[in-house]
């Protein structure tokens, strides 16, 4: 399952595919490349999910530049994922994906400026995707260029990364109303084994998200440094740090959630620990009831020939009482003492 869009189409896992987007009007339109079939000299975007040897020879022959594997995608070193070759940049930026799901991840995705036209490589399906192509199918700029489209797609991670944060405020809000207000008005509150799973959720999927904002503000910042060399106007350069503003402020968001979800994490294990002390008290204090009651049982219980209770008519209800005293003392007591 992917981070598809509803209604869109998903990418199958392992399924080799490479789309030409060509500009046709006031829209940019898909056509997939198949096997033995040349990529229109005029394409603006080139996206490559789950490239094979046949693709990357396709796009290398028509832009004369190398595809990195997958591999080379997921080195970590910033000199790895943002440099210049051969006149094209290439920045690989990790994007998420399943993030509506139990189980979302992080991918991946190389962007490659090669003149005017963008590549991108991938090998999952992120949301950001789907809702670009969409969106430049029903309209997009008369002189679009593969500027405009990585631009459009990095607005759209950006958006979507704040949409993921905006969905985790909200989901650790409840989480801590079931902590400190577990008996107040509204949904049956969650078990404690529920509260824990949904803290480690979401400082795991909050975790994922901070990465993805940390890779896209590095590359954010490249682009910066290599808008003077690709001679961009200047209201673009404006646009790139509009959305460096936006990463910033997102990834300060990020920390403020992770910082909120540690407390929680905290809180809820303050609270566990709590009431396992008030159930261990009450041991406690039935032991403490309990003992005297039992060292009169015992004393009546010995084999002694000579005890003068033993034959006094009025010992039996003597010795229940005693042991019923013994037990009322330590709870009055504790009680006076504010311990219960």
């Amino acid at each position: 399952m992917t981070d598809a869009q509803p209604g869109g189409t998903g990418v199958a896992s392992g399924y080799a595919m490479l789309a030409a987007y060509i500009p046709n009007g006031h829209t940019l339109e898909r056509r997939d490349i198949v096997s033995g079939e040349e990529v229109p000299d005029n394409a603006i975007w080139l996206d490559l999910v789950n490239p094979g040897p046949g693709e990357d020879k396709l796009v290398e022959r028509l832009l004369g530049i190398a595809v990195p594997t997958r591999e080379e995608m997921q080195e970590i070193e910033v000199s790895s994922r943002l440099y210049v070759e051969q006149h094209a940049r290439y920045m690989t930026a990790t994007l998420m994906c399943n993030s509506d799901t139990a189980t979302p991840k992080t991918t991946a995705v190389t962007f490659i400026l090669s003149g005017h036209r963008l590549v991108t490589v991938r090998y999952a399906d992120p949301r950001p995707f789907q809702i670009v192509g969409h969106k430049l199918a029903r309209n997009c700029p008369a002189n679009v260029t593969g500027e405009t489209v990585l631009l459009d797609l990095l607005d759209a991670v950006i958006d979507r990364a704040a949409d993921i944060l905006e969905r985790i405020g909200m989901e650790v809000d409840r989480v801590s109303h079931d902590i400190f207000e577990p008996d107040g008005p509204g949904d049956q509150p969650l078990s404690y084994k529920d509260i824990l799973r949904a803290i480690g959720s979401k400082g795991d999927l909050t975790s994922k998200v901070r990465e993805s904002l940390v890779s896209i503000g590095r590359l954010l910042l490249f682009l910066a440094n290599e808008a003077e060399g690709m001679r961009w106007p200047k209201d673009v350069r404006l646009q790139l740090q509009a959305m460096q503003r936006d990463v910033l402020s997102l990834s300060d968001h990020a920390t403020y959630l992770t910082n909120k979800i540690t407390f929680l994490l905290d809180a809820m294990l303050g609270v566990v620990t709590i009431e396992q002390n008030n159930i261990i008290k009450l041991f406690s204090i039935a032991a403490v009831a309990l003992m005297p009651p039992t060292l009169i049982a015992s004393i009546y219980g010995m084999n002694f020939k000579h005890m003068p209770e033993l034959e006094w008519p009025y010992g039996y209800p003597f010795a229940i009482l005693l042991m019923v005293l013994c037990a009322i003392l330590p709870f009055v007591i504790f009680k006076w003492k504010k311990w219960l």
